[in-house]
């Protein structure tokens, strides 16, 4: 909810052109934005948390722009919660299938305000309840339709931060698994010798909020390290942008300042 709600303020809070034009995001939370803009948002300095906003939606755009510049026939969303790429995105859907995957209560907790807000579903768009603890990914993806034979870009971005390094090298190697030329986009926390200002802020704040809604913070990784513990996973790093390369991309004509934070770093990573 907060991710969602991050997309949609940064929309309605900031100037366009945005990183990433979400309408829906908003809808999808539901009156319950509010009380997390007055809440848990609030908490955070104006300046972190325009750099919050705009980080967690370049994120998104990141990967989008991935699956449209490649030869993809799969979409793989891990921890999709409220995305709402189906919607904003029908000119890639009518070329994809598109898989959403997700803790089974969260899901149907998204699938309730859908069918509230009365949003079409396609036969393209999959949704795929997954208890990690219970079912391997490669297996519930088999069982929802996903061809592991057909390339597929995965999108897995706001969830490393929050697992350990053999839990995040399990689920590459399965990506590994995965025809040659699919892809992983990957969001991982980035070592905190590297954060500014506005980032060491944000974590401080963060850290003991996340540990007590019971989702702790793991430590951050060089990206050195990160990329080789992809390597050892199986898979190959094709683009691993600093946030000086995703400011260049994505902000280089506003005349505000907005930036991402630093704190997320992304990087993509391909099955040779």
């Amino acid at each position: 909810m907060l991710a969602a709600v991050a997309r949609g303020l940064l929309r309605l809070e900031t100037a366009p052109p945005w990183v990433l034009d979400d309408a829906f995001a908003l809808v999808l939370v539901g009156p319950a934005w509010q009380e997390l803009r007055k809440g848990p948002v609030s908490l955070f300095p104006t300046e972190v948390v325009r750099e919050v906003f705009a980080g967690i939606s370049t994120r998104s755009r990141y990967a989008e722009d991935r699956l449209a510049a490649g030869a993809f026939t799969q979409y793989v969303i891990l921890g999709a919660g409220l995305d709402s790429f189906a919607w904003r995105r029908p000119d890639l859907l009518r070329s994809l299938r598109v898989f959403e995957v997700d803790h089974p209560a969260s899901q149907a907790w998204k699938l309730e305000r859908v069918s509230d807000l009365a949003l079409p579903l396609s036969d393209s768009q999959v949704f795929v309840p997954v208890d990690f603890e219970a079912e391997p990914l490669q297996d519930a993806l088999r069982t929802a339709g996903f061809d592991w034979g057909e390339p597929a870009l995965f999108s897995w971005t706001g969830v490393a931060p929050y697992l350990t390094a053999q839990a995040i090298a399990s689920t590459l190697r399965t990506i590994a698994g995965a025809a040659a030329g699919s892809e992983v986009v990957l969001s991982y926390l980035a070592e905190e010798s590297v954060l500014d200002d506005a980032g060491r802020e944000f974590m401080r704040i963060y850290t003991p909020l996340a540990a007590s809604i019971g989702e702790p913070l793991q430590p951050g990784w060089p990206a050195i390290e990160i990329e080789r513990l992809i390597g050892r996973s199986g898979l190959k790093v094709v683009d691993h942008p600093a946030r000086a390369d995703l400011q260049e991309r994505y902000f280089a004509d506003r005349t505000d300042g907005l930036r991402p934070y630093n704190v997320e770093a992304l990087v993509t990573a391909r099955v040779t």
